[in-house]
């Protein structure tokens, strides 16, 4: 749980037993509209991107939100004044991955266009860009960004064809 000037951001529950089940919720914040997710399809994929980094999924939280919303907590939580496409915080607890991830659809969408992909795809990268975080992958030192890449490509090669609503 992470605690910033007596604010806690915490969206996950805390089990209290050692039985771990996997839980993942999403919600919206701002001027966003949900993404059209087929739930179970994202689990699916979530859990067996996390099974091959020797982890096991708790509960993770997604936030979409608008750029605003973002750059908010990137500044309250981080003391970081830009925007970003995701924030990870991280509650893991030994092989079980816990988190609450902050989505920008904005920052997504822009980065979507910019990298020539379509909008559906640059939204799964993210998502599971939270989830390498989770399973322990970096992308800020030298050489991480690469391997971070190489991993949401090997992830996104495990997407399901019925990851989205029609």
């Amino acid at each position: 749980m992470l605690v910033n000037q007596n604010k806690v951001l915490s969206l996950c529950p805390v089990f209290q037993d050692k039985t771990i089940m996997t839980e993942i919720n999403y919600m919206t914040h701002g001027n966003v509209e949900m993404p059209r997710l087929n739930n179970e399809a994202v689990q699916n994929w979530i859990v067996e991107v996390a099974r091959r980094h020797n982890q096991q999924v708790g509960c993770l939280t997604y936030v979409f939100c608008d750029d605003e919303y973002i750059l908010a907590t990137n500044r309250e939580f981080l003391g970081h004044d830009y925007y970003t496409d995701i924030i990870t915080f991280d509650y893991t607890n030994s092989r079980h991955i816990a988190g609450d991830m902050v989505i920008s659809l904005d920052t997504v969408k822009s980065n979507a266009e910019m990298l020539g992909v379509p909008y559906d795809t640059e939204l799964m990268r993210v998502i599971i860009h939270g989830v390498l975080h989770l399973c322990g992958i970096n992308d800020k030192g030298p050489g991480e960004r690469e391997i971070m890449e190489q991993h949401e490509n090997e992830a996104l090669a495990l997407l399901p064809q019925d990851a989205f609503q029609a």
